[in-house]
């Protein structure tokens, strides 16, 4: 645990940020399901918005990428990746919570940075927040855990945390877009929201920031590309008979947009 002095310092990188009690959310309950993410919540069994783009993901960029590194040195740097990542969130949510953390190992610290320049950057325009690691659900289709939803530079957004170990390309991270559109859809659907915006935070070890920002109708654009993928998905998994019950209308989400 953090010392007091620890806590302050570390709160003195940013502002601290206050939590409005706007919307109210659930958590739901995540197990793993024969290598698949699910989420049980508000009395559904739903399938993550992750577990859905994974299954419906082209797979060939990641099998090169294996064979390239071989197998061994491609699940080393998975893991590690990993390990970091799941740090660096746990810092920006301790962070924005107003809740002392700290991890010691080399990773840890190493995460510490990473968080430490988000909070720095991507977390100035935020002056309000509504949930932190919250289960975002549409009833009866998917779910996921949203980083942070908050007002961002005045307008309500979805914010997602990612680490990376380079810097990114907007055209190599789609499903990225595609998680901040389907936790969208859901956030409006079951609080009654209008959300417009996404905002994806990415940081390097070697502490290079960088923000991508949809909104609009770009956000819609990937609205219907998610609703694509997720008929994919059904087609997977679903029998026929399954396949009816959850027939996807895209004039059900946009209302003909």
């Amino acid at each position: 645990m953090m010392s007091e002095e620890d806590i302050q310092e570390y709160h003195n990188i940013g502002k601290a940020i206050k939590k409005s009690e706007k919307y109210k959310y659930i958590n739901g309950i995540q197990s793993t399901d024969h290598g698949s993410r699910i989420y049980d919540v508000a009395g559904y069994r739903l399938p993550s918005v992750t577990t859905i783009l994974g299954r419906t993901k082209d797979q060939q960029f990641l099998k090169d990428w294996i064979a390239k590194k071989g197998e061994a040195e491609a699940e080393r740097i998975k893991n590690l990746s990993s390990r970091r990542g799941t740090s660096m969130h746990k810092f920006l949510e301790c962070y924005i919570t107003g809740v002392g953390y700290d991890d010691l190992t080399g990773i840890g610290q190493e995460a510490k940075s990473m968080a430490e320049k988000v909070i720095e950057i991507g977390l100035a325009p935020v002056d309000e927040y509504y949930g932190s690691e919250v289960t975002m659900y549409y009833p009866g289709l998917y779910a996921g855990q949203t980083d942070l939803v908050c007002m961002h530079n005045g307008e309500d957004a979805i914010v997602d945390f990612k680490q990376a170990n380079r810097p990114k390309k907007k055209e190599w991270i789609e499903d990225y877009y595609l998680q901040i559109a389907a936790y969208a859809m859901a956030h409006d659907y079951v609080h009654g929201s209008a959300i417009e915006k996404g905002v994806i935070m990415v940081c390097t070890p070697d502490l290079y920031y960088q923000e991508f920002v949809v909104e609009g109708a770009e956000l819609r654009q990937y609205k219907h590309k998610f609703l694509k993928r997720l008929d994919m998905y059904h087609e997977l998994v679903f029998d026929e008979k399954e396949k009816a019950k959850v027939k996807i209308n895209p004039e059900d989400f946009f209302n003909g947009a």
